[in-house]
């Protein structure tokens, strides 16, 4: 068996306070910490005991993760596994990296998110070059916010070239509506970012959601994904690969980057190759501003 699992366990605290997120500067108790940490032990002791399945895990905290040794650790765990293709992380980068030496790079992805309000431009961009340097692929991204985009067009002048810069479309909470122009501007830096600026039918649509991709929480309770509540089963139970069916999606659409990806139809999993848990796509898209690639307009609806 071939398993992606996106694993968000009971963490919810980050050291950044974006006031547009619920989880800004939001602190646990040494209690739910160690809970949090309990969690992912067992986790980890789960992919371990698969040797018969080839593995990857993806890390997608509601708060940031690896400001805590026991998330870098378990990085560095998961990628000296031989049964374990792929291991990602969402991040803020604002922890040190010299956890990285542990990890095999060549298994490891991150990816990165710029919050302007948090961190300077110059420190996050050495943060990303660091990462280079010790062979880690990754994507950095940003939240498309209008008030970001100097910063985003910014950000993309000084990141290296080998560098994919997303940018995450604002569809909900932002004043006003995305103008062609704003489109224009964001694409100009994320040539992906029409792709991202769309709810993507997928009601009734084939996923790999529920099937090879499931998500999981710190009890082992799986989902198909992240934006569907229905539990399909528990990773701890003894009969727990009989859950894993193909399955049509049940929500009207799919807005989010990390669930519309594993959408059969929209043909992204050939966009991103074996960088699709990073956001890194297989070819360098970003380098050609001048119009959209084919690819890309065939996958706007």
């Amino acid at each position: 068996m071939k398993l992606t699992v996106l694993y968000r366990g009971p963490l919810s605290s980050c050291n950044y306070g974006c006031e547009y997120c619920p989880f800004g500067k939001w602190k646990h108790t040494d209690e739910e910490l160690e809970k949090d940490r309990a969690d992912l032990e067992r986790f980890l002791a789960w992919v371990e005991a698969r040797t018969g399945d080839t593995v990857s895990v993806f890390f997608t905290p509601w708060g940031e993760a690896l400001i805590w040794p026991w998330y870098q650790q378990a990085l560095a765990r998961l990628t000296h596994l031989p049964h374990v293709e792929r291991v990602a992380a969402q991040t803020n980068l604002s922890c040190k990296l010299d956890w990285v030496k542990d990890c095999r790079a060549e298994k490891l992805g991150i990816w990165a998110t710029y919050h302007p309000e948090w961190m300077k431009r110059r420190r996050f961009v050495a943060q990303c070059e660091t990462l280079t340097a010790l062979g880690v692929r990754h994507s950095a991204g940003m939240v498309g916010f209008l008030r970001f985009a100097e910063e985003a067009e910014a950000l993309r002048r000084e990141l290296s070239d080998d560098t994919y810069l997303w940018i995450n479309a604002v569809k909900d909470g932002q004043e006003e509506p995305y103008t062609s122009e704003d489109i224009a501007r964001f694409t100009a830096v994320d040539p992906l970012f029409p792709v991202n600026n769309v709810r993507h039918p997928s009601l009734g649509r084939a996923c790999r959601g529920g099937e090879s991709v499931i998500s999981v929480d710190g009890e082992g309770t799986a989902r198909r994904c992240h934006f569907i509540d229905e539990p399909i089963g528990n990773i701890y139970a003894p009969d727990f690969d009989q859950a894993l069916r193909p399955r049509a999606c049940a929500k009207a659409t799919c807005g989010c980057h990390i669930g519309y990806v594993h959408m059969d139809y929209l043909e992204l999993d050939r966009v991103f190759g074996s960088g699709i848990l990073e956001r890194v796509p297989v070819k360098p898209l970003w380098r050609r501003q001048d119009v959209p690639l084919r690819e890309e307009r065939k996958l706007l609806p």
